[in-house]
């Protein structure tokens, strides 16, 4: 299992996200940004925000989730 953070993955806050794959985390960090922009959060609205600015590139996205992916898995297990 490993922990990242929310702003770790490109969101607003230090919340953390433990899981056993890089897809289980990235759908906690998901959930969790919906949830904060269901609650009108303006800091983790701008950050879905620039989400959404890097989603317009299809190659900047799978790059910035490639890089997220190695990230993950260079960290030491929990």
């Amino acid at each position: 299992m490993k922990t990242m953070t929310c702003r770790q993955l490109g969101g607003a806050c230090d919340e953390t996200f433990s899981a056993n794959t890089f897809e289980e985390i990235a759908e906690m960090s998901k959930n969790h940004g919906m949830e904060m922009f269901q609650k009108n959060d303006e800091l983790h609205k701008k950050a879905m925000a620039d989400m959404q600015k890097l989603m317009q590139s299809p190659n900047a996205m799978q790059e910035w989730f490639d890089n997220k992916r190695k990230e993950f898995d260079a960290l030491p297990s929990n």
